[in-house]
Order: structure tokens, then C-alpha cells, then sequence
């Protein structure tokens, strides 16, 4: 087994065993490396591979080997690789690949290589390098095309595991525990009062309010357990995690969808709401909606899932509204600080908050 690389120890030998490891005759002679990405628990490089003369470019073509890679890694920020191993999230990107891409239909890398040991930190999965789908921008958001496609994307995870209590084996993937949403309440109040001090300021006076009374909230859809209607769910679908074709026209946008750190089961439509209300602008958010969740529903339909009704699936993406809060204001406290986090995690904040205030999200608040 090849060993776990890190960004000092990785060499073309190492790049050479892997893909002969796949079958691909090919020597690495060399690479460049480049930094790619904006994440929080992890980083990103870019390998551009060099082959030896015997290897390129035809017994390279022949053999399908990749011109480049991607490899990710744990952050290098002390606080964000300790984040990480405490919400189990490099062992969840690394068992997704091991054991649950397979099964699934909705689109993500080709991965080459992923390994950990235990919980961490000490991980890397190696990916096929999507260039040049272009990563999605949050801060700049979306529009109804491209959250349509996204949004339409999440069959592709949904429905291959819906209501499938056999994933409740996968003791990495979900945590059974009943007092997990009481621990998820009282995470989200211990770091209200620290998020509200740097971020409030850049919020409306009703933002502010929602996001305090979801901490104040004995029950809120945020620390709700299992519910009966339940699926993998991605928990951070956004579009920074999406890699994006648009050829233009007509023709529809290629999402595909990485960053899988906090894979999870849970209601299917908080995926759903978390995407469009993180986004889109509020005023695009509302005109398209409706419309957007609708088609995500016959798309459900048509894909096998039974007995989920239109009112059903409204109602769950209203409860959805809330799915955003947790990341918003416990992960942002958490991981390294930024410049372009506080800028994206003040984006959140606001966007999640209208959305819940849209759609009279207080309801669910008890």
C-alpha cells in the first residue's frame, strides 16, 4: 500500500507507483504544484505532471494517463486540522471515496487515491483534475440556471440512499447519539456571542434576531435527529464545493460536486434550501424558488422515490432554511480566520437569515 503522502513527501516516484498502481505504464519524471481553492479545513494542490520522454505523449494518450492531478490535504492551520478530527471531517472525505462514490449517481471526481489513519489529520485523497470547470463563487452567488443545475445535481445523492436504514451501519457517517442535537445546541450557543461580536455589525437588526433565536430555541430544525424522511445528505452544499462546466447557450451547466468532509444522513431539502438560500441573492432567490424545488421533486419521482408528496417536500425545504445556521455560526469560529472567510461567513449569514425570514422559518422555532 502507498504510503499517505504529505506536500514534502509527495515526489514523482510516488505519483509514478500510483498510477502504475491502476494499470497506467507511464513514469513521472517531474511536476509543478500550485495551491488551488479556498478551503477551510483542507487544502488543495494542483499536480501538473511531466513524463518521462517514453511515456509522452503518445504511450501517455494510449494510456490514459492524467496530465494533472489534485491532491487534498489537511489545512496547515493548527485550529482547522483540530476542527477537523474533532467533526470527524477528513475520516468522511476519505471513507465517501472508499465506500459510498460507487453507489451513487450523482457526479464527482474520479479519485485515484484516499487514505487516512484513524481520525486524522494524517490523510490525502488524490482526484482527477476537472480543468476547466471552474469553481463556483459564494460570494458573488448564482443565477436560477445554474442553481436549477444544482439543485437538480442532488438527485443524484438523494434518492440512491432514500430512507435506506442499512446506511445506519456506517457508525463514521451518522451519529445515533440523542443527546447530539442537545451538544449541537449548546456548540451553537457557546459561539453566538463570539460570532454575533464579529459579524453582527454587518447584519440587519432582524437577521441579528433570527440567528440569536435559533440559539435561544429548545427545538429548532437545526438539532432535530433523524427524521423519517431521510437520505445522504452533503450538509455543506455550496457553491465553493462545485465544479462548474458551462458551455453557454442552451446547454445545461456540469456541476459536479466535491469537498465531501460532512457527509451525513439527514432531510434530504436541508441540501436543497442550504444551496439556494447560501446561493442566491435574496430577491433572485425568491422569484426562482419555488419553480427550482419543484423540479428537484419530479426529478424525485422519477428517480424511484415514493410517498413524498409536493406539500411534504415544501414544508421540509421551509424546515431547511435553518440547515445553514450551524455552519454559519459554529464553523466560522472554529476554522482559521480569513479575510475572504469573514467576507463569505457574513455573506452566509445574511442570506441564510433572509431566507429563513422569507419563509417565516420562526414557525419552527420552539
Amino acid at each position: 500500500m502507498l504510503a499517505i503522502p504529505t506536500t514534502e513527501s509527495i515526489s514523482p516516484e510516488w505519483f509514478t507507483a500510483l498510477l502504475r498502481g491502476r494499470g497506467l505504464p507511464v513514469t513521472v519524471s517531474g511536476f509543478d504544484a500550485r495551491r488551488i481553492g479556498t478551503g477551510q479545513i483542507g487544502k488543495c494542490v494542483r499536480y501538473t505532471l511531466q513524463y518521462s520522454e517514453s511515456a509522452a505523449p503518445a504511450a501517455q494518450e494510449a494510456s490514459a494517463a492524467p496530465l494533472s492531478l489534485i491532491v487534498k490535504y489537511p489545512s496547515d492551520d493548527p485550529t482547522s486540522r483540530a476542527t477537523g478530527v474533532m467533526l470527524n471531517n477528513f475520516l468522511k472525505e476519505v471513507r465517501f471515496y472508499q465506500r459510498l462514490q460507487q453507489r451513487l449517481t450523482v457526479r464527482t471526481p474520479l479519485c485515484y487515491f484516499a487514505e487516512i489513519v484513524d481520525a486524522g489529520p494524517q490523510f490525502a485523497v488524490v482526484m482527477e483534475d476537472l480543468a476547466p470547470a471552474e469553481q463556483g463563487d459564494q460570494l458573488a452567488g448564482c443565477d436560477a440556471r445554474l442553481a436549477q443545475a444544482a439543485v437538480l445535481e442532488l438527485v443524484g445523492l438523494h434518492a440512491p440512499g432514500w430512507c435506506d436504514r442499512s446506511l445506519l451501519d456506517e457508525s463514521w457517517l451518522y451519529n445515533p447519539d440523542p443527546d447530539a442535537g442537545s451538544a449541537l445546541r449548546e456548540m451553537y450557543r457557546a459561539q453566538l456571542p463570539g460570532f454575533l461580536q464579529r459579524y453582527g455589525h454587518a447584519l440587519e437588526a432582524d437577521e441579528r434576531d433570527i440567528i440569536a433565536r435559533v440559539g435561544q430555541a429548545a427545538q429548532a430544525p437545526l438539532y432535530a435527529g433523524l427524521p423519517d424522511i431521510f437520505s445522504l445528505v452533503h450538509v455543506d452544499y455550496r457553491l465553493d464545493n462545485l465544479l462548474l462546466h458551462d458551455p453557454g447557450g442552451s446547454a445545461p451547466v456540469r456541476v459536479t460536486v466535491v469537498d465531501w468532509q460532512s457527509i451525513s444522513l439527514g432531510a434530504p431539502l436541508n441540501d436543497v434550501a442550504y444551496f439556494l438560500g447560501a446561493g442566491m441573492l435574496p430577491a433572485a432567490r425568491a422569484a426562482a424558488e419555488e419553480d427550482i424545488v419543484r423540479r428537484y421533486h419530479s426529478a424525485l419521482l422519477a428517480a424511484g422515490v415514493t410517498d413524498f408528496s409536493w406539500p411534504d417536500c415544501w414544508t421540509a425545504y421551509r424546515r431547511g432554511v435553518f440547515a445553514g445556521f450551524g455552519v454559519t455560526v459554529v464553523a466560522s469560529m472554529l476554522v482559521q480566520q480569513t479575510e475572504r472567510g469573514d467576507q463569505m461567513f457574513t455573506a452566509m449569514a445574511r442570506r441564510h437569515a433572509r431566507h429563513a425570514l422569507d419563509l417565516n422559518g420562526a414557525e419552527f422555532l420552539v
